[in-house]
């Protein structure tokens, strides 16, 4: 039962990790080429959803890794 609650937060902990980056890739395009008016509330908000999300995820798989140390 351990085994495959290491395994869940491990992969969440990824997934969580590839939103961030697809996050990250949304905002650059997004400000590069849309032609919005706020851009720097995009840019707020997306560097904020990233910074959480990564934050969460090496949380989530660093906790895997020390109980499988165990």
């Amino acid at each position: 039962m351990k085994s495959l609650i290491r395994t869940i937060q491990k992969e969440v902990g990824k997934w969580l990790m590839d939103v961030a980056k697809y996050i990250a890739t949304a905002v650059v395009i997004t400000s590069i080429f849309g032609g919005m008016v706020n851009k720097g509330w995009v840019v707020a908000v997306g560097l904020i959803s990233i910074i959480l999300m990564l934050v969460c995820g090496v949380v989530l798989i660093n906790q895997s890794k020390s109980e499988q140390d165990k």
